[in-house]
């Protein structure tokens, strides 16, 4: 396994992001979007197993979408829609990898991550195999629109969880609607959400699932939002299971 650094540049900014490559001459290839004021390092023990399994993995900062983010571009810029882009950004950049298998590629996000994950993954479809969401932040539409009834209640500028967020940011939920996604993406979606998740219910994952056509939830028995190293490791291993059943791997 070899990893070295990706640089994805499109509307202006750049992606920064490492690319984790197996020891083969061609593979399937993971996408992986990090949550909240996250960072390309949050999944790369993830990354490294998955490439020590024959899968290569880019793990990416989203432009304005983290305190620690190197691009430049203001975390009071970034929407979902944004970082929608930039993931899209990501995934044109691996379709140009010869050694990338182009009809087994899948988006994998965390939190915030798996939000705009199932948006890319409903509007580049005929592009992405299957979708992996960790106790993926649906809510987050619900959450702002109830705080801010009226667009004339958005603030210039709000500090949250430790990064500052722009008007843009919340003035574009209104009238998102995830369930439009959700119904256009046809391929297996498997959604892994810990049962004690006091900042995304539990419910939002379990709704999902019913309502994808290929879904499915496994619950995470007292894990909370953001798994523990246990269940890390149990994560990994399905996920693993899931792209190989996807891809055929395995079967008779």
């Amino acid at each position: 396994m070899k990893k070295r650094e990706v640089l994805v540049t499109h509307h202006g900014r750049t992606v920064y992001g490492f690319f984790y490559e197996p020891d083969a001459k061609e593979y399937p290839l993971i996408i992986m979007s990090h949550g909240y004021n996250g960072h390309k390092s949050d999944f790369e023990i993830s990354a490294e197993y998955f490439a020590e399994n024959g899968i290569g993995t880019v793990c990416y900062t989203f432009c304005g979408g983290s305190v620690r983010d190197e691009s430049g571009f203001s975390t009071t810029e970034m929407t979902l829609y944004t970082e929608e882009e930039d993931l899209c950004a990501v995934l044109d950049e691996v379709l140009t990898w010869k050694q990338v298998q182009k009809d087994r590629i899948f988006l994998f996000g965390g939190s915030q991550g798996g939000f705009v994950s199932a948006m890319a993954a409903a509007d580049r479809r005929e592009h992405v195999k299957g979708l992996i969401l960790l106790y993926p932040a649906l809510c987050i539409p619900d959450n702002w629109n109830t705080r801010f009834e009226k667009e004339e209640d958005i603030p210039p500028k709000l500090e949250f969880w430790g990064m500052e967020l722009g008007n843009e940011f919340f003035r574009t939920l209104r009238g998102l609607d995830i369930h439009t996604y959700i119904r256009k993406f046809k391929q297996p979606v498997l959604i892994m959400h810990g049962d004690q998740d006091e900042i995304v219910p539990i419910e939002y994952g379990k709704n999902a699932a019913e309502e994808y056509a290929q879904g499915k939830l496994e619950v995470f028995t007292g894990e909370i939002h953001g798994f523990t190293e246990n269940g890390n490791r149990r994560m990994e291993a399905m996920a693993l299971y899931f792209v190989h059943d996807v891809i055929g791997i395995g079967r008779k």
